[in-house]
């Protein structure tokens, strides 16, 4: 985001506790528990890179695991609660489908079980459905409200088909005296696929060692992301690997906690949490490798470029670090 001002499934049983301690655990169709804020370690069953909503002729939903943050986070309790809510809601063994349902998992985590008619794209009709959050990035975190991205992929099963799918979730979140909890969710709209693209676009697009999620898969596909956006992430996927996070869509229409408007629903950032295989927010990840992908990001024409360590030198303004940036790199540009 940009710079912001400091301030084998499980059994069909009806919907009730047991099918709610399944959400609880961050258990999706027989998952695993992990650890590391991490993609599953084991790779689903159906290749899904590069398919926003592909369907295939296979009734098997992949295996996923539960996502847990690092100790390393700014707060490691607000990531989750919003991604248990993601979980909860995109997730159902077989019939187990629908709003009704998806407000009981709702209402079992202790939040309001409205918050699943705010589900938009995670709530698909569809027989069973499987969910792997790929990633929790902060949109903004402040002492009493809080953004968190959610990046997911989601697998769902008609009959016979099974179609990979994915949104990222823009989970609103406040701090009573209680602890937090969540007030709204936002969905991403990338929007439909353009007839053409810039040619850029495309090469980013097809390029293996740029890593996008459906949602910005989505977005560039939409034709809606500046050129220099794909330029950027092309110069850098030469000497990285690039997992990208958010690109335009599932992002805070301003910077949070202020009235600026972003640079990424405009279409003219992008974030990446994890270099080289390396998330940014794992203590053990070189400052080094982040330090120099930050000037490499500002070499590749970003005026605007935040992260986890405050870097001197550049323009004006150019680099910058914050507790939201903690946990990404956000490399921003100009009209």
């Amino acid at each position: 985001m940009t710079r912001m001002t400091r301030i084998p499934a499980p059994p069909a049983a009806p919907v009730g506790r047991r099918a709610v301690l399944w959400a609880l655990a961050g258990v999706a169709l027989g998952a695993a528990g992990c650890s590391g804020g991490t993609a599953p370690a084991a790779p689903p069953a159906t290749p899904v890179r590069g398919t926003d909503a592909s369907p295939t002729p296979s009734a098997a939903l992949p295996r996923t695991t539960g996502w847990h943050p690092t100790a390393s986070e700014v707060d490691p309790e607000v990531k989750l609660r919003a991604v248990r809510l993601v979980e909860a809601i995109g997730a159902w063994p077989a019939g187990h489908g629908g709003r009704a349902a998806a407000r009981s998992r709702v209402a079992a985590l202790g939040l309001p079980a409205a918050l699943a008619d705010q589900a938009g794209p995670l709530l698909p009709q569809a027989d069973q459905a499987a969910l792997q959050v790929v990633d929790a990035q902060y949109g903004g975190i402040l002492a009493d409200s809080a953004s968190v991205l959610v990046v997911c992929r989601q697998w769902t099963r008609h009959g016979g088909t099974v179609t990979a799918g994915g949104t990222t979730v823009d989970v609103r979140l406040s701090r009573p005296a209680h602890g937090w909890t969540v007030d709204a969710l936002h969905p991403a709209h990338p929007g439909p696929a353009a007839g053409s693209l810039d040619p850029d676009l495309r090469r980013a697009l097809s390029d293996d060692r740029i890593v996008l999620p459906p949602a910005a898969r989505a977005d560039l596909r939409s034709g809606t992301v500046h050129a220099d956006v794909a330029k950027a992430m092309l110069a850098l996927a030469g000497p990285y690997r690039v997992d990208v996070s958010v690109v335009r869509s599932g992002h805070p229409l301003h910077v949070f906690g202020t009235g600026r408007l972003s640079d990424h629903p405009r279409g003219r950032a992008f974030d990446v949490w994890r270099i080289d295989g390396r998330a940014v927010v794992d203590p053990s990840t070189p400052r080094s490798l982040i330090e120099r992908f930050m000037r490499d990001a500002a070499a590749a024409g970003s005026y605007n470029v935040g992260g986890p360590v405050l870097l001197g030198g550049g323009g004006p303004g150019q680099f910058f670090s914050d507790a939201t940036h903690h946990d990404h790199v956000h490399v921003g540009f100009t009209a």
